[in-house]
């Protein structure tokens, strides 16, 4: 096969966000009995689970501090360069901040692929970086079983516009900027199941940069930001919902779908992912099948979940509308019932 008919596809086991690791097997990989450095200035660390890390640098700035990288979800190099970039520059803009380097990781089966491809693989992550006003700065490379292909993302942010996904409140309303679906769509694409105008719209989806963060970042009633990534929304939104101490109600008819989700799901183009995510907060939700593929599914560069105040919808409404997002409003926050599961529907 020559690098130009090249389907990255074939040569990895799973596919973007849909390979990482479930929050049940995290929890275990993340626990230590050994003793932890406490940096006063670490506004920001794994005791939330949040999108990022966060550094107070001054009373005014801090620095902004993630990586992602993932498996190929797409066949074209230069596609999975855009998607793996679009994805790790998004936990920047989910804590309200802007993006201002980036350092690439790749892994490479050098004796099954073409160094050309990888260099393709570059130059997407090289488009969407300048898209984002950042330069792909430098990185470090191994020869690996599997092509891996991802970004280390270095931001900085004004500390009074910093959003963390532990800091919601009761009454808030809740938002999504993208769609869901994007697990579902790309199992069809690897059954061969999917056209060219599916594949087309969960491809735009995943390349669309979440910059619009930076906006709401501005609107003092959102009260907490993240993106929706490999848990799921059902996953990010508990996040959420734990570290508030909260519930929340979803409108799920509410809930906006890529085109042609429910046929695929009916035909079993169902990720893997969605059954480890389910399985991982099941005794915190309780969802039909037909919620459990939608809500559980594993998304690759997904849209930003908003939590916003009742006094400030009508101008986060309004931004979004600006930006082209239908402001629709999926669910709300509400303070913990006894004897409910933590997400309602």
């Amino acid at each position: 096969m020559s690098h130009e008919n090249i389907k990255l596809t074939e040569f990895s086991h799973g596919a973007g966000c849909g390979c990482k690791i479930s929050p049940k097997v995290l929890n275990t990989i993340l626990a230590s009995s050994l003793p932890t450095y406490h940096d006063p200035n670490l506004l920001v660390g794994n005791s939330s689970r949040d999108d990022a890390a966060v550094y107070k640098l001054d009373e005014h700035t801090g620095i902004v501090s993630t990586t992602d990288f993932f498996m190929p979800i797409v066949d074209d190099p230069f596609t999975f360069g855009q998607i793996a970039a679009t994805n790790a520059i998004s936990d920047i803009y989910a804590m309200g901040g802007t993006p201002i380097m980036a350092i690439a990781i790749l892994g490479w089966p050098i004796s099954k692929i073409a160094p050309e491809v990888a260099q393709k693989v570059i130059d997407g992550a090289r488009q969407k970086c300048a898209e984002a006003g950042i330069t792909l700065a430098g990185g470090h490379s191994i020869d690996s079983p599997e092509p891996i292909f991802g970004l280390a993302v270095t931001g900085q942010i004004h500390l009074k516009r910093l959003k963390r996904n532990d800091t919601a409140k009761a009454g808030d309303k809740l938002y999504l900027t993208k769609p869901l679906g994007i697990g579902v769509l790309s199992t069809a694409q690897k059954k061969k199941l999917a056209t060219t105008a599916d594949i087309d719209n969960a491809i735009n989806a995943m390349c669309t940069l979440n910059k619009v963060g930076q906006l709401i970042a501005e609107v003092d009633g959102v009260t907490a930001l993240t993106d929706v990534t490999g848990f799921g929304l059902a996953g990010h939104l508990i996040e959420i919902c734990q570290g508030s101490d909260l519930q929340a109600k979803i409108d799920f008819d509410a809930i906006p779908l890529l085109d042609n989700v429910d046929k695929f799901i009916e035909l079993g183009s169902i990720p893997g992912g969605t059954t480890r995510n389910y399985d991982s907060i099941k005794h915190l939700i309780e969802l039909t099948p037909r919620q459990q593929n939608i809500l559980c599914d594993p998304q690759t560069s997904g849209g930003l979940l908003i939590s916003v105040s009742k006094e400030a919808e009508i101008t986060l409404q309004k931004l979004l509308a600006e930006q082209g997002i239908k402001p629709i409003a999926i669910g709300e926050l509400i303070p913990v019932q006894k004897n409910t599961t933590m997400i309602q529907l």
